[in-house]
C-alpha cells in the first residue's frame, strides 16, 4: 500500500469550521425576503420558526436554492437548538414520524483488501500469504445463519474496492475459487445467501459500471456507496483521500446515478470531520437531493462522524464536535424533509440529541453477532438500550429490512425496486419477512400454523469453525472468531408489535381521542382506521381494551357458536385466483389431492350425517366456479341438501357462485336470488370479498368479480330477505389503506340495508398459496395485526354490525379464545370437513367438538351458547 504525506495543517484548519449564527441581520434578511418573493411565497417575519406555516415557508425558500452558499447562509441565521427543534418537527410530521428504525444485520466483510488507502480507515488490511483474502462461501453461509438465528434480516456484504486490480493474492484466489473478477464473486455470495437463508444482501460493493449494478440487483434488496464529500481538496498530497481513485467526487456520484437509472434502493451518506467544510457538506447534500428528485432511490441519507483510529494516519486528528454533526443532520432533514436519515448510534452515544436534529434512523446494527469491522473499536449498543431513548421522545423503536418500508409496503412499489423471479429473489424474500407496513414482521406465529416456518435456522452452534472452511492449512480465515455477545437478545416481536423487552411509548393520548369515534354519529374515516393500524405497544393495549369494552356493551359476555358442517362440492374451478391452493383446473393434480365433484346423493348423505351424528343445524356449502356449471346445478345442490333434512338451515354460495349462475340463465342477480330462496336457500357467506379494493383484486383475482359487482350482489340478497355475512382475507399484497377502504364499504353497506349478520377476518394462510410460492405476496399478517382487525372492526362498525367472529380455521383455537377479549363475541362453527383452508397449508380445520368449542370460550372467562346461523339462541 502506497504511503501517505503527513496531514497538513490545511487539513486541521478545514475540520473545524466555524459555528456561527449569523442571526438576522438586515443583510441576510433582506437576502430571504428576495429568494422568497421570486419563489411566490409570503415573507414569515417572525425570528422564530415556531408555527407550521413559517417552518413551511422556510422549507420552501431551501428547495428553491441550488447553490451551497445560499443554503448555507440561510441555515446559518439560526443557532443550532433553532434547527434541531425545526428539524425535529419536520421529521415528526413525515408519514412514520412516530417511528424509528434499524436493520437487524450480520456484517460480512467478503474481502478486507482495497486498492484505496484512505487515511482514516482500518477495515482495509495488507495481504498476507497466511492469510486468505477473501470469505469462504461457507464462512459467508455460517454467518448469514447466525444471524438468521439472531433474528436479522440484513447481510451487509462489505468489501474494499477491486483489490484484484492491485493485488496477485486477490487475483490467484479468484481464479482459485472459480471467478473472474471481485464483483462476480460477490453477487455468487449474495446467492447463497438469498437461496440459504432468509436474509436479504445489502451491497456495499464500492465503484461498479452499470452492467456490474444490473448483475447485483438480481441478488440484493439494496446497495449503497457513501458520498463521503464532495470536496476535490481531499484528494490531494497530504489528504485523506490521497492515492484513492475510487474516492473521486465525480465517480461516486455518477454511480449514484448508475443506481437511481437501475431503480436500485440506494443507501448513501456524508463523513464528517475529515477535513470538509460546512460548504463541502451542503455541497454534497445538495447534490444527493437532486439525484433522488431525478430517480427516487436514495433510500437514506448517513450522516457519520469521523472517529480517530489507532494505527492511522489520522490517528492524532480531533473528532467533529457533536454540534457540527448535528448541524449537519439538521442540514440534511431540512433540505430533504422526508428522507430516511441515519447516524449510527455507536460512534454517538448522545442518541437523544441525534433524534431531536431530525435522524430517523440508527442503521445496520447487529445483535450481538458481528462487530462493526469499520469501527471495531466501538461495539454495537444494546437494543434496549436504544429503544429507551428512542421511548423517552415517546417514539417506538421497530426493525427493518436493509430496503426501507416505503420501497416495498405497496406491491407495485416491491415490484418496481426489488428483482422478482421467485419466492427466493429479493422481492419474494423481503415480501416474506414484513408486515403491512413494510417493517420487519420478526415473527414467529403465522395464520393456520402458529408457530412460524423457517424463522429460526435449525443451525445452533455459536462459534464458527474455521478450520472446516479453509483451502489450506497454511491460510487462516480472512475474519477472526466470533460467538454471540452475551446481553443480546434475539430480534423478536411482541403481540402488540414492540420488539421483545423493549419499551413502549407512554402517551397514547392520540389513539384515545381516536377511539372515541366510536361513539360518534360520523364514525371514523379512512385516515383515522388507518392510524389505528399503525398501533403498537400500550396503543395496541387501549384498541384492544376499548373493542373489548364495546364488546361487553353489546353483547355482553355471552358467545356464541353454530354446529354446522361444511360441504365443498367441488375444487374444480375456472378461475385461477393466486391466492388459492383449493381450486383446480380439470386436469391439475398439483398441490392438495386430485379434483373432485361431489354426486349429489353424496351431497345428501353428508347433509344427512350431519344432522343426526353431530346435530348440526347449519350446512355451510361453497365450491370451485366449475366450467360446467349452470345456474340449475345450484338448484340441484340445495335439492339434494333439502331432500333428507327439510329444515336444515343452507348458507351457500358466494356472490360469485351467484353470478355465474345467474349469467349462465339469463337472469338477474335478483331474478336467480328469488329462485334459489324459494329452493331453499336461507343465507349467504360474504365471501369472494377478499379486499374490497380493485388495486388488491387486480393482483389477487383479476377475473373476479370486481369490488363494485361484489357490493351489488350482496345488496341484491338483503333486498329479497336473504342475509350474509361479510369476510376480509388480508395479509397478502394489500395494505392498511385497503383494509380501511374495506371496512368502511361494509358499514355503509349494513347502514344502507341491516342484512349482514356478522364479520369474519380472514388471516391469508400463504404456505401452499400460488401467489406466495411465486414471491409476490407476504407470509400472512402478523399476529399484531390479526389482533387489531378484529378489535378495530368492533370499533369502526359499531353499532351497525353487532357480531365479530374469531375463525378458530386461521388462527388456531386457542388464539381464537384470546379474541373473546378482543371485541369478538362469536367462535364460528364447528365446521366438519373444512377443506378451503386446509389446502392452504393450515394445521386447523377438520373439526372442533361442541364441547371443546365450550371450553374454548370457558377459558376466555365468557359464557358459551348454541346459536343457529341468524343468531337465535338454541
Amino acid at each position: 500500500m502506497t504511503n501517505v504525506p503527513t496531514l497538513t495543517s490545511t487539513w486541521v484548519a478545514c475540520a473545524r469550521p466555524r459555528l456561527g449564527p449569523l442571526r438576522h441581520s438586515p443583510r441576510a434578511v433582506h437576502y430571504k425576503r428576495n429568494i422568497l418573493r421570486e419563489s411566490g411565497i409570503t415573507y414569515a417575519s417572525s425570528a422564530q420558526l415556531s408555527s407550521i406555516e413559517q417552518q413551511n415557508s422556510f422549507l420552501a425558500v431551501l428547495k428553491n436554492l441550488s447553490e451551497p452558499k445560499d443554503v448555507l447562509r440561510e441555515l446559518e441565521q439560526y443557532d443550532l437548538q433553532e434547527l434541531m427543534d425545526m428539524a425535529g418537527n419536520v421529521r415528526d410530521r413525515r408519514p412514520g414520524g412516530d417511528t424509528v428504525t434499524f436493520s437487524p444485520k450480520a456484517f460480512i466483510p467478503l474481502t478486507r483488501l482495497c486498492r484505496d488507502s484512505c487515511s482514516y480507515c482500518t477495515f482495509v488490511v495488507e495481504p498476507r500469504s497466511d492469510r486468505r483474502a477473501y470469505m469462504s462461501m461457507d464462512e459467508v453461509i455460517e454467518i448469514a445463519l447466525l444471524g438468521q438465528e439472531q433474528g436479522c434480516s440484513e447481510a451487509l456484504l462489505t468489501l474494499g474496492d477491486k483489490p484484484e486490480l492491485l493485488y496477485s493474492q486477490a487475483q490467484d484466489e479468484l481464479h482459485h475459487l472459480g471467478y473472474s473478477s471481485t464483483i462476480e464473486y460477490v453477487k455468487a455470495c449474495a446467492e447463497s445467501i438469498l437461496n440459504e437463508t432468509r436474509l436479504i444482501p445489502h451491497i456495499n460493493a464500492g465503484i461498479m459500471s452499470d452492467e456490474e449494478i444490473r448483475q447485483l440487483k438480481l441478488v440484493s434488496g439494496s446497495m449503497g456507496l457513501m458520498l463521503e464529500s464532495t470536496s476535490k481538496a481531499l484528494m490531494e498530497p497530504g489528504m485523506p483521500h490521497y492515492n484513492c481513485p475510487d474516492k473521486e467526487p465525480s465517480k461516486r456520484l455518477e454511480m449514484l446515478e448508475l443506481a437511481g437509472k437501475n431503480r436500485v434502493p440506494f443507501t448513501t451518506g456524508l463523513l464528517v470531520g475529515i477535513g470538509d467544510a460546512r460548504l463541502d457538506r451542503i455541497d454534497g447534500l445538495l447534490k444527493i437531493r437532486d439525484c433522488h428528485a431525478r430517480y427516487g432511490h436514495i433510500q437514506e441519507v448517513i450522516i457519520q462522524n469521523f472517529v480517530p483510529k489507532k494505527n492511522t494516519k489520522m490517528a492524532a486528528e480531533d473528532v467533529p464536535s457533536l454540534e457540527e454533526l448535528l448541524f449537519t443532520i439538521c442540514a440534511c432533514r431540512l433540505l430533504m424533509p422526508a428522507m430516511n436519515i441515519q447516524a449510527p448510534p455507536n460512534l454517538t452515544k448522545d442518541w437523544e440529541k441525534l433524534l431531536e436534529a431530525g435522524i430517523n434512523d440508527f442503521g445496520g446494527i447487529s445483535p450481538g453477532l458481528t462487530p462493526d469491522f469499520v469501527n471495531p473499536e466501538k461495539p454495537w449498543p444494546l437494543i434496549q438500550s436504544l429503544s429507551d431513548a428512542v421511548s423517552a421522545k415517546n417514539k417506538v423503536l421497530l426493525p427493518r429490512l436493509p430496503i426501507y418500508p416505503e420501497y416495498v409496503n405497496r406491491y407495485s412499489d416491491a415490484y418496481t425496486w426489488l428483482s422478482s423471479y421467485g419466492p427466493k429473489s429479493p422481492m419474494g424474500s423481503a415480501l416474506s419477512l414484513i408486515d403491512a407496513d413494510g417493517y420487519c414482521s420478526a415473527s414467529t406465529w403465522n395464520a393456520g400454523k402458529g408457530a412460524s416456518i423457517g424463522s429460526i435456522s435449525d443451525t445452533k452452534s455459536n462459534v464458527i469453525n474455521r478450520k472446516a472452511f479453509t483451502h489450506s492449512e497454511k491460510q487462516v480465515s480472512a475474519i477472526p472468531k466470533m460467538a454471540i455477545t452475551k446481553g443480546h437478545s434475539p430480534i423478536k416481536m411482541t403481540k402488540s408489535g414492540i420488539i421483545q423487552n423493549c419499551s413502549t411509548p407512554k402517551v397514547v393520548w392520540e389513539v384515545d381521542k381516536l377511539i372515541e369515534q366510536a361513539f360518534r354519529p360520523e364514525g371514523f374515516s379512512k385516515k383515522d382506521i388507518v392510524r389505528l393500524f399503525r398501533a403498537r405497544g400500550k396503543e395496541f393495549d387501549a384498541i384492544v381494551s376499548a373493542a373489548d369494552t364495546v364488546r361487553k356493551m353489546v353483547n355482553g359476555d355471552d358467545v356464541s357458536y353454530v354446529i354446522n358442517r361444511n360441504i365443498n362440492y367441488t375444487n374444480i374451478c375456472e378461475y385461477k385466483c393466486s391466492f388459492c391452493a383449493f381450486s383446480k383446473g380439470s386436469n391439475d393434480e398439483q398441490l392438495r389431492g386430485k379434483p373432485y365433484l361431489l354426486e349429489s346423493s353424496e351431497i345428501s348423505r353428508r347433509t344427512l350425517e350431519a344432522v343426526q351424528v353431530y346435530g348440526a343445524t347449519e350446512v355451510c356449502m361453497q365450491g370451485g366456479i366449475h366450467p360446467s356449471f349452470t345456474g340449475e346445478d345450484y338448484i340441484n345442490i340445495l335439492t339434494a341438501a333439502k331432500s333428507v333434512s327439510p329444515d336444515i338451515h343452507i348458507h351457500a354460495f358466494s356472490p360469485l357462485e351467484i353470478d355465474h349462475g345467474a349469467r349462465t340463465l339469463g337472469l338477474s342477480h335478483v331474478e336467480y336470488l328469488r329462485i334459489l330462496k324459494d329452493a331453499g336457500l336461507k343465507s349467504l357467506p360474504g365471501t369472494a370479498a377478499e379486499v374490497l379494493s380493485d388495486d388488491v383484486r387486480n393482483v389477487l383475482c383479476p377475473d373476479k368479480l370486481n369490488t363494485r359487482e361484489w357490493v351489488d350482489i350482496i345488496k341484491s340478497a338483503h333486498s329479497v330477505g336473504l342475509p350474509t355475512t361479510s369476510t376480509i382475507m388480508f395479509g397478502h399484497v394489500d395494505s392498511t389503506h385497503h383494509w380501511a377502504e374495506h371496512l368502511l364499504i361494509l358499514r355503509d353497506i349494513q347502514i344502507e340495508t341491516q342484512g349482514i349478520t356478522e364479520f369474519v377476518p380472514l388471516p391469508f394462510v400463504h404456505m401452499e398459496a400460488p401467489v406466495f410460492k411465486a414471491g409476490k405476496a407476504r407470509a400472512g399478517p402478523t399476529l399484531r395485526e390479526c389482533f387489531l382487525m378484529h378489535a378495530i372492526a368492533r370499533l369502526v362498525l359499531h353499532p351497525h354490525i353487532r357480531n365479530i367472529q374469531a375463525s378458530w380455521v386461521k388462527m388456531g383455537p386457542d388464539r381464537a379464545s384470546e379474541l373473546l377479549s378482543a371485541g369478538c363475541n362469536d367462535m364460528g362453527g364447528t365446521l366438519i370437513n373444512e377443506s378451503i383452508t386446509k389446502a392452504a397449508g393450515a394445521s386447523f380445520g377438520q373439526i372442533v367438538d361442541e364441547q371443546r368449542m365450550k371450553r374454548l370460550i370457558e377459558q376466555s372467562g365468557k359464557v358459551p351458547y348454541q346459536r343457529t346461523t341468524p343468531y337465535q339462541r338454541i
